[in-house]
């Protein structure tokens, strides 16, 4: 499978914010979201072939982790997916699995599904990449493996907001999915790649998710880090 990259790090999104954990990161995305962070595992997909022996050998190289993230790209698009996850659980360890929830769970090993649904704001310019724009549309919202997901696994969702008004996209797409969704389990990301950008975000959104009583998710590896690799 094509590997991005591979490194321990601190969580830095959703409720395990601040768990030290290995993130294995995919390359190949079947979305192409206009502010996406990754280009280098979407937009651009690049890495090495790597192997499931291989990988789940250099997770266990990091004695001290016990928490492991899938994450891509779309991990849920390579085609060994399935058995890199259930190496990692042989090891015992937590598995999060990073996903726009486009594609169905089918039995993979996951501890807790991240659920990143795109909104609106993700699509990319029309005139720019107007046929990656009429795929990206006609992908991003499954409600189907949305269900497949939080019917079968433990979750959270991710939303990326960039304006009030996207959040009641959000709650359109929710109510749309006939399940008892609590709000502590909807966890609204400011949409920023960087640290001033987050910042002027945070204000609005952080007053919008108590009046909703949603979650406010800050980005740790950016205040730790800044938007690089490996973090």
């Amino acid at each position: 499978m094509l590997i991005s990259e591979i490194f321990y790090s601190i969580q830095g999104e959703g409720e395990l914010t601040g768990v030290p954990s290995v993130f294995v990161r995919t390359s190949g995305c079947n979305l192409r979201c206009a502010w996406c962070d990754t280009p280098y595992a979407s937009w651009n997909p690049e890495g090495a072939a790597r192997g499931v022996a291989a990988i789940v050998a250099e997770v266990q190289a990091h004695a001290t982790a016990r928490h492991v993230v899938l994450t891509g790209g779309e991990p849920m698009i390579a085609k060994e997916i399935h058995a890199l996850a259930a190496g990692v659980k042989k090891l015992g360890h937590h598995i999060t699995i990073e996903t726009a929830a486009t594609v169905a769970p089918g039995g993979i090993a996951c501890d807790l599904a991240s659920l990143s649904p795109k909104l609106l704001n993700s699509a990319p310019d029309a005139l720019e990449h107007g046929a990656w724009r009429k795929k990206h549309e006609a992908t991003r919202w499954q409600p189907d493996v949305v269900r497949a997901w939080i019917d079968n696994y433990p979750y959270q969702f991710k939303f990326v907001v960039a304006r009030p008004e996207d959040v009641e996209e959000l709650e359109h797409m929710l109510a749309a999915l006939h399940r008892e969704i609590p709000r502590h389990k909807v966890l609204l990301m400011p949409e920023a790649t960087t640290l001033e950008k987050m910042r002027s975000r945070a204000g609005w959104l952080g007053e919008l998710c108590k009046v909703r009583g949603y979650r406010y998710a800050h980005r740790l590896h950016i205040e730790l880090y800044g938007n690089k690799r490996g973090t």
